[in-house]
């Protein structure tokens, strides 16, 4: 077998609009696609002893076990992929169940779909499991098991930290759209102007005088103590000299820990010699000059966590530890503790397996243990001086147990500080008395405090820490999106979204949008290119300056990677026609319009579909919408389609009688006359007609005033400014000069209407073809040629698209010749020498028309020759 591509889908996708997160495999069986399972020797016995646990794969029949079934009745090796690649993540701790296997239009060629967590997992798992199916058919070994352990770290180096994760999945929850802004815990919640950031567990609300405060030590404690706050006697301490004169002021035993530090990374405990001290200074200055001393405080060590300034949670920490049983050693002790299945690697479980450090060491040798010693039934051997989470320490909840006055002395310290998110970390007896009456001692505040200890604690109820944080940072009344209309189809679908564009903004409103030529914000264009993908629109989304996002979305980018939004409230679908097809496994019309529907699926409840009731296909994807409200548009008022859906009360706009309409059930309500609208010239260019008719209605049903429609459709001209390549129209003395980005037959038949009201003596064409469309796509394009012009200049520069420069002609010329044998043809590679010799040709009332996919470059080029002829170069 052979993988061909691996796609990671991150958004709404032609597989499912819910599951986002999909890898899509193209496969190729080779030999197997004619040798299903039950066909080879033992393969099913191979499966099950490596892989026991697929048994609990229900598969089509539906129960533990289907798939088992399936593979003895004889199924295709792409489907036992699937199922492979799913276990062995669920096996690597990523519970995924969603999976489809489609055989393509090429005999032995699969699309292997399935879910993954982690971006990077999911790709090891396809190429892991094509190895895996390829080692059972023959028979091989497979050491499974070293897949599994790379898969967990691979896992623990890419995803969310427990802190960072259980606010993402509150977000989601509360329908609250994220976007991971890199490869670490840099997380945005929103999208545009309401959006909000966090790192971890620190916000763009937390202010970094306080994040300094709370990070030195020493003014953290002099702080509190000035507000009559009780802390932990001591000093700050760099050198010998000043360690003796803490230690007389202060007294043994004491704690050492870095001013700086973190994780208990550095900290010594019940210190009580000069050696053990001068040793514990050197230890903390392995990450910090400076040093805090403090007098040991004996009792538990308490953790409080306070959010806007309200205390949420509280746990007792208890350091790594183990119980002895008179029989087994200190290490064997560690072991049989670390197969407790509440411990796991990093951060995977609730409780993270204990490793033997240097702190490790220097307790037990305070015992007067070594690892090999046998601890006597009963003890405690505590094997870490913190009690953080990540050295293997666990947690007990005491939330409700915690005194008034306690959580009045919390909530006042995180002001104190100045932290909207707060760790507190306090040693006690116990915190259902006051402190100032227990003795207790406040030993830290904490920037950027872990959740772990309070989401799942190892004994006591779970807290669900994260929800006081969304509430802070979208209280009531605050949303988290901005309004996305996306706009795709086959033809028109960018000036509709520029068009749409301009209305939004002439209504107040800062809009970013995406282009095929390029992405903005408001009227500047901040990237260049083909911008009609889930980059570019995530691009907008995250810029904090948009209120209104207008976003092509064109069919490359949802095959690719599946959509860049989670929802939009408005989706229009131009039309949809033949291009690209033969191309991703899309062959026919049927399946561009299910490529194309995955916009409208993704419309939110109470949005908008907005159709073309001239186009079968988009009314084939209005019958099936019922997830939304539908709207068309139609050239026609008779359109049978708009006729019925207004007799039900619907929405349309239409063109009749000269007028641009839109029809609410039996009442009408006239926008504008279309020859008033510039993008329509005068009426006469048919399509443009169609996407003035897509942009007004969209903005219609979002609540735009329809006097404020009609002067944006006024004032929106079709320019190399304004629309770039479509329909551009450029005068000259004796001539005129239109550039149209007419990359299809059917947008060539557009332009074909529109020169049919010129009126001019000759019509000159320069024309080219792309290389990826069908062979008879190409012919079309050299046939309309032909019907057009009564002369052709054909310049293929680019696009060759796995195609020679030599295919391509050819076939132009093939069709050009069936409608034209005589016409006059010229060929020209270079794009400058074609306008070159086109221009020096023109003759008074001449027409030359370029059909162009490097349409910005031929605008240039033109605007330039038209400088050149006013006297401006």
């Amino acid at each position: 077998m052979k993988i061909i591509s691996i796609q990671v889908l991150r958004g709404p996708n032609i597989w499912s609009i819910r599951r986002k997160k999909l890898i899509q495999m193209r496969l190729d069986l080779g030999e197997m696609e004619h040798k299903p399972t039950s066909q080879i020797d033992g393969f099913k016995e191979r499966l099950e002893t490596l892989i026991p646990s697929l048994y609990t794969h229900r598969c089509s029949p539906g129960h533990e076990g289907g798939f088992f079934e399936r593979v003895i009745a004889g199924t295709w090796m792409g489907h036992v992929v699937e199922h492979i690649a799913l276990e062995i993540q669920t096996l690597a701790g990523m519970d995924v169940g969603f999976g489809r296997t489609r055989q393509t239009k090429t005999p032995g060629i699969y699309n292997v779909v399935f879910a993954y967590l982690e971006e990077k997992v999911g790709v090891y798992a396809a190429n892991a499991a094509v190895a895996v199916a390829e080692a059972l058919i023959v028979g091989a070994g497979y050491d499974l098991e070293k897949d599994i352990t790379e898969m967990r770290r691979m896992r623990e180096r890419e995803r969310f930290g427990p802190s960072t994760g259980s606010i993402v999945d509150e977000a989601v929850a509360r329908d609250i759209p994220f976007i991971r802004l890199n490869s670490s815990s840099l997380v945005q919640l929103g999208y545009g102007k309401n959006q909000v950031r966090f790192r971890a567990t620190m916000t763009d609300k937390t202010s970094s005088i306080a994040v300094d405060i709370a990070s030195d030590k020493e003014e953290t404690k002099r702080m509190l103590q000035e507000q009559a706050i009780p802390v932990a006697k001591g000093a700050t301490v760099s050198n010998l000299d000043e360690l003796e004169r803490a230690i007389k002021s202060t007294g043994y035993p004491l704690v050492f820990k870095p001013l700086n530090g973190n994780h208990g990374k550095g900290a010594s405990i019940n210190v009580k010699t000069h050696e053990e001290a001068v040793a514990a200074l050197a230890h903390a200055q392995k990450y910090s000059r400076k040093v805090i001393l403090e007098k040991f405080i004996t009792g538990y060590d308490f953790r409080i966590l306070v959010i806007d300034n309200r205390m949420v949670a509280a746990a007792q920490r208890v350091p790594a530890h183990v119980k002895g049983d008179g029989t087994h050693t200190v290490q064997e002790l560690i072991t049989i503790e670390n197969q407790d299945p509440r411990r796991g690697y990093g951060h995977e479980n609730v409780l993270t397996e204990i490793t033997v450090d240097r702190d490790t060491l220097d307790l037990l040798e305070k015992k007067g243990y070594t690892l090999q010693s046998i601890p006597p039934a009963g003890e405690e051997v505590f094997l870490k001086s913190t009690a953080n989470l990540s050295t293997g320490g666990t947690s007990i909840d005491v939330t409700d147990m915690v005194h008034p006055y306690n959580v009045f002395m919390c909530e006042r310290i995180a002001r104190v500080i100045g932290l909207d998110i707060c760790g507190i970390d306090i040693m006690a007896h116990n915190l259902t008395e006051p402190l100032s009456e227990t003795g207790g001692v406040v030993l830290e505040v904490n920037a950027a405090p872990g959740f772990r200890m309070h989401l799942a604690p190892g004994e006591g109820l779970p807290r669900n820490v994260a929800a006081p944080v969304i509430d802070m940072l979208y209280p009531p009344g605050k949303s988290a999106r901005i309004p996305i209309i996306a706009v795709t189809g086959t033809n028109g679908k960018t000036t509709t979204t520029r068009l749409i564009a301009h209305i939004i903004k002439n209504n107040g409103y800062r809009v970013g949008y995406t282009t095929s030529d390029g992405v903005y914000i408001q009227n500047s264009m901040l990237l260049k290119g083909d911008t009609t993908g889930p980059v570019s629109a995530e691009f907008v989304l995250k810029d904090p300056t948009v209120e209104f996002a207008v976003l092509e979305t064109a069919r490359g980018g949802m095959l690719r990677a599946g959509l860049g939004f989670s929802r939009c409230d408005i989706a229009v679908i131009t039309n949809i026609q033949e291009d690209h097809l033969g191309i991703s496994d899309i062959h026919t019309l049927e399946d561009l319009t299910r490529v194309k529907s995955i916009l409208t699926d993704s419309v939110k409840k109470d949005g908008w579909a907005v159709l073309n009731a001239d186009n079968a296909h988009c009314v084939r994807v209005g019958k099936k919408t019922t997830h939304c409200n539908v709207a068309y548009f139609s050239m026609n008022e008779d359109n049978p389609v708009v006729v019925e859906h207004c007799r039900n009360n619907g929405v349309a706009a239409v063109f009749e009688n000269g007028f641009l309409t839109i029809k609410k059930g039996d009442w009408k309500i006239r926008i504008e006359k279309v020859t008033h609208i510039p993008i329509t010239f005068n009426g006469s260019v048919g399509f443009m007609t169609q996407n003035a008719l897509a942009a007004t209605l969209a903005t219609f049903l979002w609540g735009f005033k329809t006097e404020d429609i009609r002067l944006a459709l006024e004032t929106f001209i079709p320019s190399a400014a304004q629309t770039p390549g479509r329909m551009n129209l450029f005068h000259f003395k004796d001539f005129k000069i239109l550039v149209d980005h007419a990359h299809n037959p059917d947008g060539l038949r557009g332009v074909q209407q529109y020169l049919k009201t010129m009126d001019a003596k000759h019509f000159t064409g320069i024309i080219s073809g792309t290389g990826d469309r069908r062979d008879e796509d190409i012919r079309e394009i050299g046939r309309i040629s032909a019907e057009m012009f009564d002369d052709i200049i054909i310049c293929q520069e680019k696009y060759l698209r796995g195609r020679t420069y030599d295919n391509i002609i050819q076939l132009l010329l093939e069709g050009i010749k069936e409608v034209k044998p005589e016409i006059g043809i010229k060929i020209i590679p270079k794009g400058d020498d074609a306008l070159k010799y086109a221009i020096e040709h023109m003759k008074e009332n001449w027409q030359l028309t370029i059909v162009s996919d490097s349409v910005s470059h031929a605008v240039d080029t033109v605007q330039r020759y038209q400088d050149r002829e006013a006297g401006i170069l």
